[in-house]
């Protein structure tokens, strides 16, 4: 099949009318929380009944939940901030093997580039908790502490949930990345780790009193 030869200009206009669609709807967002982890975790599983109740109790402090609309954590975190009557919003991917919307949706968006996705997540939130997760979970966390030591954006709260998941990757920052100077010992500061749902809520909370 010939391949039309303004296909990649107009693919700029896909681009930016998803920047468009993103920013009109989000725009409305003053306080809002996104939530990552992995989208394979089911719902007997103890982290995703974990991710209920914290985005549960940060909705009730009045935070939207931004998530990537998926299932697994993403559904756990759109369900407890549905379960508070709060705002719950999905930022969906549209993917080869679709991947489908989550029930506890409120507001969705659907976006074909995960890089004016991953802008929606930044842009409107004002704290980051990341609960275990693959290469997708991983890609979103380091994009985000990049930023912050980057001063790319302002500075924000980032919680990592399951200490012992995240345990072996923070050894190996302080002992690989630090040690070689990679990283400022500072840099490790820009992130908090914890098994508790309160505790998260408590360390968002407190960054901005």
């Amino acid at each position: 099949m010939k391949k039309d030869k303004y296909e990649e200009a107009w693919r700029i206009f896909r681009i930016m009318a998803e920047f468009v669609e993103g920013f009109e709807t989000l725009e409305r967002v003053k306080k809002a929380i996104t939530i990552w982890g992995s989208a394979r975790i089911k719902p007997n599983d103890q982290w995703y009944e974990k991710a209920v109740i914290t985005a549960e109790k940060l909705a009730k402090k009045g935070y939207t939940i931004i998530t990537g609309g998926g299932p697994g954590i993403m559904e756990a975190a759109n369900k407890g901030a549905s379960l508070a009557g709060g705002e719950s919003i999905g930022l969906n991917i549209e993917l080869p093997q679709e991947q489908k919307p989550n029930p506890y949706i409120k507001t969705i968006i659907s976006f074909r580039y995960f890089f004016t996705r991953k802008v929606m997540f930044v842009k409107y939130a004002k704290g980051f908790i990341i609960f275990p997760g693959g290469y997708g979970t991983l890609d979103e966390f380091t994009e985000a502490i990049t930023l912050i030591q980057t001063n790319r954006v302002h500075k924000f709260p980032v919680v990592l949930m399951d200490k012992e998941y995240w345990k072996d990757f923070i050894n190996w920052v302080k002992n690989v990345i630090l040690k070689r100077g990679y990283i400022d010992k500072e840099d490790l500061q820009i992130f908090k780790t914890t098994d508790s749902p309160e505790e998260a809520v408590k360390i968002i909370e407190s960054f901005y009193k």
